[in-house]
């Protein structure tokens, strides 16, 4: 047993070191791209990409907020069980998530796809009707991408094809991918201060008396 799971951790380490770096920019670039523009993510997966998309417009509107800054407008089409089902059961299983979409998302908007084979039916149709709305796509996948690899505008494909360690390589991705983002937010607001200033240093304000930094943990 012991070597069973110095097995899979390595698998996974080796996998994660192997992760497309560049691609993994173009998807920061890109919600940074929506969040100046204030328009709308939207994020959507099938079982374990489905808690991954949850957890991720979780993070994305929480954990990169900072106090009097503008936050993400985030929308995770998972959670909605009634509606889900209603489209699930009325027409199709396989347009949950575009017809959600249809009455939601606006040209320049920002539509995420988890799916760990590239081939769901469900986060296919969305990710076409979002092209077609004028939205820009990110696919995240594994093996040889499928068919989302295709239609996305930008794809991060996890290279591994064992499922659990392609849904652990997206989990991964989306801490970094809001770790990062919360910074480089961050980073902006510091430049833009200290542009207006006039190039002086920012001075420091007194101690708060609330939390100065939001809890990023989900628990």
């Amino acid at each position: 047993m012991r070597q069973a799971i110095i097995q899979y951790l390595e698998e996974v380490r080796t996998m994660l070191a192997q992760m497309p770096l560049e691609s993994i920019e173009q998807v920061l670039q890109a919600l940074l791209d929506v969040y100046e523009r204030e328009g709308t993510v939207f994020i959507m997966g099938n079982g374990g990409s489905a808690a991954t998309a949850s957890h991720f417009a979780g993070d994305l509107a929480k954990g990169t907020a900072h106090p009097g800054l503008r936050r993400f407008r985030v929308v995770p089409l998972t959670d909605n069980v009634p509606l889900i089902t209603a489209w699930a059961n009325d027409v199709d299983y396989e347009w949950i998530f575009a017809e959600q979409l249809r009455n939601l998302v606006r040209p320049g908007d920002l539509v995420i796809g988890i799916s760990g084979s590239g081939n769901s039916p469900n986060v296919l149709n969305a990710i076409a009707l979002a092209r077609e709305m004028g939205a820009t796509t990110v696919g995240l996948t594994g093996g040889d991408g499928g068919k989302l690899a295709l239609m996305a505008d930008i794809v991060v494909i996890a290279p591994s094809d064992t499922m659990e360690q392609i849904e652990d390589a997206h989990l991964v991705l989306e801490h970094l991918i809001c770790t990062t983002l919360r910074e480089e937010i961050r980073r902006r607001e510091i430049a833009s201060i200290e542009a207006l200033l006039g190039g002086r240093p920012r001075v420091p304000a007194a101690a708060p008396t609330v939390l100065e930094e939001p809890l990023n943990g989900n628990g």
